[in-house]
């Protein structure tokens, strides 16, 4: 069910979402938190929506979607409420802020929050400088980026670093995960001879290639580089390097001296799994802390911005 509310008040949409809740038969009760999506305005918003219903089915939440838009017409709110099938185990609540409303978000989102629950913030798009302290952030006890958006890729996990909070998370670290599991892996396994160096290749300006390459350098603490080119991860150790790499089938392809090429079917994951592995934890992740310190220890070679 969708409800369209245009021209409104924060009073009126929250009565309608009262009133549609126990006439579609739909309980508050098992929402997990509170989701709080940020939208600029001209930026789609409905492939984040659709992402937020899909991580639904693993965690139940209020989604709020705050659109801003134009920041010159007259102030006015307009509001759209999702329940039941059109909004997966969740209810949403898009809210399109105009004129002076769109410079105070966070007075219209706050009425929404569900209360003795979890706030989450998320920016699908462009993040602002320093979101800790942004408005919007600042509801959040985790805040969700995306590097891969940033305008100015060569330089945001610079600023990611400078402006970090705990609590920060982006979905560049996330995209990663299996990687980082494959290559942990792989340095457990037997025979354990010290890692020398570690070389990171993957392609320009890719945040998660670079947050790899800050990853291994602050695990292993060893001299680690970044090069351009095809998807590749070289540990060089005294006996031979061990090297994760890619076939021409998408499989993720690790080769050690003296064992067999283990292959593991890997694809790119979409936005709902991960923004749903992102919903998981609401404690500081201090790895992607350490991985950010470690990008600036990374040597570059060639050009990579």
């Amino acid at each position: 069910m969708i409800v369209e509310l245009p021209d409104t008040s924060t009073n009126t949409v929250a009565k309608k979402i009262v009133e549609v809740r126990e006439s579609g038969g739909a309980v508050s009760l098992g929402r997990v938190l509170t989701l709080v999506v940020c939208a600029d305005h001209g930026e789609p918003t409905e492939g984040a929506i659709e992402a937020a219903i899909g991580a639904s089915s693993e965690h139940p939440s209020r989604v709020i979607v705050v659109c801003i838009g134009d920041r010159d017409a007259d102030s006015r709110l307009d509001a759209e409420i999702r329940v039941g099938g059109d909004a997966g185990a969740s209810e949403v609540v898009v809210l399109t802020l105009q004129g002076a409303l769109a410079d105070h978000p966070r007075s219209v989102v706050t009425p929404f929050l569900l209360p003795d629950t979890p706030v989450v913030t998320w920016w699908p798009g462009a993040a602002p400088e320093d979101p800790a302290t942004d408005p919007m952030g600042t509801l959040g006890r985790r805040r969700i980026l995306d590097a891969s958006k940033s305008s100015n890729p060569e330089t945001v996990l610079a600023r990611r670093l400078a402006t970090y909070a705990p609590g920060d998370s982006d979905l560049a670290w996330t995209q990663i995960t299996h990687w980082r599991a494959l290559l942990a892996s792989a340095v457990d396994r037997p025979p354990h001879t010290p890692i020398l160096s570690v070389e990171v290749t993957g392609p320009a300006r890719s945040p998660g290639v670079d947050l790899l390459a800050g990853w291994l350098r602050s695990a292993l603490n060893v001299p680690t580089k970044r090069r351009v080119g095809s998807f590749e991860v070289r540990l060089q150790r005294d006996d031979g390097p061990t090297v994760l790499a890619v076939d021409q089938n998408n499989n993720a392809v690790l080769c050690m001296p003296g064992k067999p090429d283990g292959r593991v079917a890997m694809s790119r994951r979409e936005l709902p799994l991960l923004l749903a592995e992102e919903l998981r934890r609401l404690d500081i992740d201090e790895v992607y802390e350490q991985a950010l310190s470690g990008v600036t220890e990374v040597e570059i070679e060639g050009a990579v911005a």
